[in-house]
């Protein structure tokens, strides 16, 4: 599924209108129908519940006087709060208003204090409350009579539905610059906004449906959105096909090169993990006076010793042995637990010239590579790049608190400048690809904010390389399972107890339930 910006979904809006004729009014119809549908999902019989609309001037308001009619009709009592004169509502908004009006719908504009007492009032005696005040044009603060009536909403006990988004909130970056509406359902209408997914937006947002609202998938399809939703359906495309008749050589072969001395963890994990994803042949090459910990670690995993330097960690005579095993290998997956001190760093500039497998790189591997950012350009290997903001930071010489203000086009820009696919980490994690194909995940938890949760993620995004997935959909598909491993996990063990070995173990049921076959 793709996810929308607000000039995105205006422009598919006016496509249909337009070039596919769909009057607006119908598609404001079919927006209130659907939101009652989701308040019944949410809440199941609406008849007797009181109902308090709080509505805008605009199409967001629109949308609430059409949700009205409909209320009314399923048995509901409602009052509908007009933030403004009615004389003031235009277009396709006005007609759904004198449409209310002629149902016998109450509408009480607010436009004071006495109006606004009148709202605090009509809020105390309802159940429900719905958000119609702004709709995805927002931007910056709200102000004046809105921003009371957000007030007054953010203080109603009952539940809350949002109409598209909730107001307050900029429908593209997800940010708040004043007071929002907290809401505990947000319907939003034909795609998804990025706001919604994106923090601090999905803390206000609370559950998220999506309402079709009859937009043409073919309208869609012509604006050309970049960003799609990671979920099963787009994980099942990417799996490779598995022949019954196959051996496990037929699956692929990853050598890991990572662990040093107190980091024999990391390797450890990111080789399993590998395994995990279906890799048929997973082989650790560690420094030789750490092969003895590794076997002792490590069943299903093969491994490789390989000479070291001067502190136990990969040095200068390590790169040899380890280009000449990559003639025989898959795939690359490089750096958990790597170390940074100068023999790992003479080692890696040495190594990744000459690598010609897809490669995906993490943790000290980056780290490295942020000294010498013009190796990047030596290296003609396909490369998947996983940086939390700190690392990406590094990379790029810019500062981590800018880039959480806006993640999606951050990573589009980083994935481009390094000619890579990039996976930034984070909540949420976005993957891109150098050819500008985006994703947004919807998976994860904060109890994957643990030691070794990258490890896990970087061997699984090497088995699927391994296994001939393309950079971008195997570093996409392995965020997405990554994450819904972590809620598995976090669903029985809690998000305050899961730890890293939690996640890799819980990579099957991830798996299973992407595919359809998981039964409780």
């Amino acid at each position: 599924m793709k996810v929308v910006t607000a000039e995105e979904m205006r422009r598919i809006d006016t496509l249909a209108i337009e070039k596919i004729s769909i009057p607006g009014v119908v598609l404001m119809e079919n927006a209130g129908r659907g939101v009652v549908s989701v308040m019944e999902e949410e809440l199941g019989e609406l008849n007797g519940l009181s109902v308090a609309i709080v509505a805008g001037k605009g199409n967001n308001g629109g949308d609430g006087f059409v949700i009205a009619r409909f209320l009314t009709n399923k048995g509901c009592t409602v009052d509908v709060y007009l933030l403004g004169r009615k004389s003031e509502v235009k277009g396709d908004a006005k007609a759904n208003l004198d449409l209310a009006l002629e149902a016998g719908i109450d509408v009480i504009e607010v436009r004071g204090a006495a109006s606004l007492g009148k709202l605090l009032e009509g809020l105390g005696r309802a159940d429900v409350a719905v958000d119609a005040v702004f709709g995805t044009g927002f931007k910056g603060a709200a102000r004046g009579i809105a921003r009371k009536a957000i007030e007054l909403i953010n203080h109603f006990q009952g539940l809350v539905f949002a109409v598209d988004v909730p107001s307050g909130l900029d429908s593209t970056s997800g940010q708040v610059e004043g007071l929002c509406v907290v809401a505990d359902v947000t319907a939003t209408m034909c795609l998804p906004k990025r706001g919604l997914l994106l923090y601090p937006g999905r803390i206000y947002a609370g559950d998220v449906y999506v309402v079709d609202i009859g937009v043409p998938a073919s309208v869609i399809e012509g604006e050309r959105v970049p960003l799609e939703l990671l979920d099963d359906e787009f994980v099942r495309t990417v799996l490779p096909l598995r022949a019954p008749f196959a051996h496990k050589g037929g699956f692929g072969h990853l050598l890991v090169v990572a662990g040093s001395p107190g980091m024999t963890g990391a390797a450890a994990l990111a080789s399993m993990a590998a395994l995990r994803s279906g890799c048929g042949l997973v082989t650790l090459a560690a420094p030789r006076s750490l092969n003895d910990i590794m076997e002792t670690k490590l069943t299903e995993v093969m491994t490789f010793p390989v000479p070291e330097g001067d502190s136990q960690t990969f040095g200068p005579k390590s790169v040899e042995p380890i280009v000449t095993f990559l003639k025989d290998a898959d795939a690359l997956a490089l750096g958990p637990g790597l170390s940074m001190c100068s023999d790992t760093e003479e080692f890696l500039l040495g190594l990744l010239p000459q690598v010609r497998c897809p490669t995906v790189i993490d943790a000290d591997g980056l780290n490295i590579l942020s000294r010498d950012r013009s190796l990047l350009r030596k290296v003609s290997a396909p490369l998947v790049l996983t940086p939390h903001p700190g690392e990406a930071s590094r990379l790029t010489g810019g500062r981590a608190s800018e880039i959480d203000i806006d993640r999606v086009e951050y990573t589009a820009r980083l994935s481009k400048k390094l000619r890579s696919t990039v996976v930034l980490k984070g909540a949420p994690t976005v993957v891109a690809g150098a050819d500008g194909s985006l994703g947004l995940n919807s998976t994860g938890n904060s109890g994957m904010a643990t030691g070794g949760a990258g490890d896990v993620l970087t061997g699984m995004i090497g088995g699927l390389l391994a296994q001939g997935v393309e950079g971008f959909a195997a570093a996409a598909a392995s965020v997405y399972l990554h994450g819904l491993a972590g809620d598995l996990g976090a669903d029985e063990k809690t998000e305050y107890c899961l730890v890293a070995g939690d996640i890799m173990e819980y990579i099957p049921r991830a798996f299973k339930e992407c595919l359809g076959e998981f039964v409780e």
